[in-house]
């Protein structure tokens, strides 16, 4: 472990790099293992801004977003495909805000946060962006062992175990370049967009279901606003808000006023680029379990698409960890230790509900895990707009008005929805569950509270 006073940039390799000093730009000073961008005008230069943004998209598409879109078309068919596509656009908005933080500032959302609030709210920020980091792995574990027991017929409790070592394969490449890591991480999800459009001209699914499904918004009940909350948290992850601030760092730009302009907009076209990947994915699967339709040769495609998902999730999940022990708490563990300490905590439940549940079990916690991550989003989402909505923060590159009430109306909305969740859920529990009166109040007054002390803590983020 090590320990610094001055930023640190974790390069793929595992070395660091000290910026120069507080007036100094990080991005200027990092030499070592660094993609420096031509000198050229326009579209010439997108191919060497790709990178970053398919790394991020992975987590758009890994098995948590498999298990819930499963269910999504099981249950209701195309009804909730709106919420993909309101997730995505606003993941494109949100993932270019944070992109943009990253280029104009040179240090990550997770360095931003330990010089904004005091020492106590920022430990409490690192301790939820970590359990962000975990509840994502969680999914990658299970999702890993389910296309194990499909393909080679490993019983589910063993491919959990399997996860622990199979994920040292791909961090191993850290060492060629986080360029070479780059183009294996698209080829994967080139690889997953392959086998799902290939599902889909075998199933052919009702096209104008689909087409109603994506543009007219429908939720009907509890059961179906519980699913698009763990829809939302399957999509628009916290920790991928670190990531992808970090992962632009990857790049040497010119500091002038154009190139950070041009940089800030040929990441938001590859973002786009690579998140129309993940729309697409994410319909597919939807629309395949609506129609139900997996032959034997599909659900082997199924099977390769979630392994590769669940593996190339696992390298943006360490990544993230990384980034966000550096940037709370100015720590640093090399990769593989990263990814042993945060798999390790993701097995442990995943392995106790395959064994005490089996495989429904695990595809519980997997919605569970999903939930989880739309009540924390606003722990990152919240200080990134207040970040990137800051005159005297962002200078001339801060958020326009109109952007900044449509991201702040969309962090509005996110919270809106959990609340009501939780408060529906809670009055069911405590109106139709068949517990004592005594005990009734007590889980009332408990929940109640841990409701306040989340809208408080939500306050502060924006206040402070």
């Amino acid at each position: 472990m090590q320990n610094s006073s001055q930023p640190l940039f974790i390069l793929s390799n595992g070395h660091k790099v000290t910026a120069g000093g507080p007036a100094s730009p990080v991005i200027d000073e990092i030499e070592a293992d660094q993609i420096v961008v031509p000198v050229k005008n326009g579209w010439k230069n997108l191919f060497a801004f790709i990178g970053p943004g398919f790394l991020v998209s992975i987590a758009y598409i890994d098995p948590g977003n498999f298990k819930t879109d499963l269910q999504s078309g099981a249950q209701y068919k195309y009804e909730l495909l709106w919420i993909i596509l309101v997730a995505l656009i606003a993941a494109l908005v949100i993932q270019s805000l944070a992109a943009k933080l990253g280029v104009v500032k040179g240090k990550h959302l997770a360095e931003h946060c330990r010089a904004e609030y005091p020492k106590a709210p920022n430990f409490v920020l690192w301790l939820l962006a970590e359990l962000a980091v975990v509840a994502s792995d969680i999914p990658e574990v299970i999702g890993t062992a389910f296309a194990l027991d499909m393909l080679f017929s490993i019983p589910v409790w063993c491919g959990v175990l399997i996860t622990g070592l199979s994920t040292m394969v791909l961090l191993f490449l850290q060492n060629y370049g986080v360029r070479k890591l780059e183009f294996v991480i698209s080829f994967l999800v080139f690889t997953i967009a392959a086998c799902f459009m290939a599902e889909l001209g075998y199933a052919k699914p009702p096209f104008p279901e689909v087409l109603k499904g994506l543009f007219i918004p429908k939720l009907k009940g509890n059961g179906s606003t519980g699913l698009a909350i763990s829809l939302l948290g399957a999509m628009v992850m916290p920790h991928n808000l670190f990531l992808h601030s970090a992962l632009v760092l990857s790049r040497k730009v010119h500091r002038s006023a154009t190139g950070l302009k041009e940089a800030c907009k040929l990441y938001t076209v590859e973002s786009a680029i690579a998140l129309g990947f993940a729309f697409l994915i994410n319909v597919s699967i939807i629309s395949l379990s609506g129609v139900n339709a997996l032959g034997k040769w599909s659900s082997t495609l199924f099977a390769i698409s979630l392994l590769a998902s669940g593996q190339s999730s696992t390298i943006t999940g360490t990544y993230s960890g990384q980034y966000v022990m550096q940037g709370f708490l100015n720590l640093q563990l090399t990769p593989w230790k990263r990814n042993i300490l945060t798999r390790s905590l993701a097995i442990i439940p995943s392995l106790i509900a395959v064994i005490i549940s089996g495989s429904s079990g695990a595809g519980k916690l997997i919605i569970v895990a999903s939930m989880m991550l739309s009540f924390e989003l606003p722990f990152a989402l919240l200080p990134l707009l207040k970040f990137t909505s800051s005159k005297a923060k962002m200078g001339p590159y801060v958020n326009s008005p109109m952007l900044s009430a449509a991201t702040w109306a969309m962090g509005s909305l996110l919270i809106a929805i959990n609340v009501y969740y939780i408060i529906s859920a809670f009055f069911q529990v405590l109106l139709k569950g068949q517990m004592q009166t005594t005990f009734k109040a007590i889980v009332g007054i408990c929940g109640f509270s841990a409701l306040f002390v989340y809208l408080a803590a939500i306050v502060y983020l924006i206040r402070c």
